[in-house]
């Protein structure tokens, strides 16, 4: 869909504004104007397979001088698998056949795997995703050594209990190194309102994980663009001024749009700085028109060269990319 000039400049004027309240606050975002890279999507459905019905919700990671890329896919009956995919300029992606996680376990079964995130330890890659299986969504972890062969250690934050979290968990976003001693990870809730909305965990294994607060960290905020859901996106951007968690915002009607909040370097329950407006919104027709319309939700972030790289899934059918310039 060709925008508008007049739109373009809102757009533009929207996103400049961000920087400039970021800076007026103190903070400083480690990025400036996203700009997506591309106007088709790098990844779209295709068969009468696994991946028939939607290639969505993507994490990337940078992996032997490639991007690699684990998405969610679903087929005709609804089951999600992750599927494998790498590129050598992040734009043109090459699949592997196969799934490489396939739903087995009892907290998997009949609904699938979805929605991945992906943080590197040492050797090590963590990979947070939601097993669904028709009666609860929890959030659970598995471990790998090549991002293709996986080893699951079970839900780490069950479902329907918690200390504010009353519902389904979701959307593991663990920050990239140790605070105070120990692991962080900002999650999805639900709180007794049935609003969905950011919460925090620590664990001193990355395997048992606790929650941090008794009330969300990133809660919605009524009327604005995250008043419905405030949901953890990739793993978080640390910088000498704050921990940078790119999220993803819904309001009241479900329309799914982009948001960045800056928690403290030496504490990450506390939020310094969030975004009045969004970075990132629906605007083309791959983003309007699919399962769920109206929809960009952004799960990976790869750091390439002078510039950041955003993975977003897009009416939870397609997948495409943003670029944002580094700032130093």
């Amino acid at each position: 869909m060709k925008l508008c000039v007049s739109h373009s400049l809102r757009v533009a004027a929207g996103v400049l504004s961000l920087g400039l309240l970021a800076s007026q606050s103190g903070q400083q975002l480690p990025f400036g104007t996203w700009h997506r890279l591309t106007d088709a999507p790098v990844i779209s459905p295709g068969g009468d397979g696994w991946q028939s019905a939607g290639t969505f919700n993507p994490a990337v990671i940078e992996a032997n001088g490639k991007i690699v890329m684990l998405y969610r896919a679903q087929d005709n009956q609804g089951t999600s698998r992750l599927g494998y995919a790498d590129s050598a300029d992040g734009v043109h992606f090459k699949r592997r056949d196969e799934p490489v996680l396939n739903p087995t376990q009892s907290y998997e079964k009949n609904g699938g795997v979805e929605d991945p995130r992906l943080v590197q330890f040492g050797d090590t890659y963590y990979l947070t995703y939601t097993g669904y299986n028709k009666t609860d969504a929890q959030l659970c972890l598995a471990i790998s050594k090549d991002l293709i062969h996986w080893e699951r250690k079970g839900v780490i934050i069950p479902a329907n209990k918690g200390n504010w979290n009353v519902k389904w968990t979701k959307s593991g976003a663990i920050v990239p190194e140790k605070i105070d001693g120990k692991y962080w990870m900002y999650f999805l809730g639900t709180s007794p309102d049935n609003k969905d909305q950011g919460g925090l965990a620590y664990s001193q294994d990355l395997m048992h994980w606790t929650e941090a607060t008794k009330t969300p960290v990133l809660p919605v905020r009524p009327g604005q663009f995250d008043s419905r859901v405030a949901e953890p996106g990739p793993a978080p951007i640390l910088t000498p001024n704050g921990i940078v968690l790119v999220y993803n915002g819904a309001d009241d009607k479900l329309v799914y749009r982009t948001g960045v909040a800056i928690f403290d370097r030496k504490n990450p329950r506390k939020l310094l700085w969030r975004s009045d407006r969004p970075i990132l919104q629906p605007e083309k027709d791959w983003e309007k028109v699919g399962q769920v319309p109206n929809v960009v939700f952004v799960e990976g972030v790869v750091k390439r060269g002078e510039r950041y790289l955003f993975y977003y899934g897009a009416a939870d059918k397609y997948i495409g990319v943003a670029e944002a310039p580094i700032l130093h």
